[in-house]
């Protein structure tokens, strides 16, 4: 957003809303293109071969290791499937890498 404000000749002493600057540009939110990108990745790695390394390392998680006090972490392999439900996608659409696309992009307003 600091980067954005430079560009549009605003400071934070102006309190022009993140929204506003963003419709001005022409920008998605940033919550939503973090997202695309881990859904995209996430497509990535289930188009690969079963025995590649990347998706016994990312898509299992060890049970037996400690895990510290307080609230759990949240994984890669939960923020995932949260996103799909989110998204109202399923993961055997990343199969079909075009269709994996259309269905996670984020159209730029």
């Amino acid at each position: 957003m600091w980067m954005l404000r430079w560009f549009c000749g605003h400071t934070r002493r102006d309190r022009v809303r993140n929204k506003a600057i963003r419709d001005r540009v022409g920008v998605a939110p940033i919550e939503e293109k973090l997202t695309q990108h881990r859904l995209r990745w996430f497509g990535h790695i289930q188009r690969r071969p079963p025995e590649a390394p990347v998706r016994s390392g990312v898509l299992e998680r060890v049970d037996n290791v400690k895990r510290g006090r307080g609230r759990p972490k949240l994984t890669c392999d939960e923020s995932v499937k949260k996103d799909l439900k989110d998204w109202n996608i399923s993961k055997e659409i990343a199969l079909d890498r075009s269709a994996w696309r259309l269905a996670i992009n984020v159209p730029e307003p």
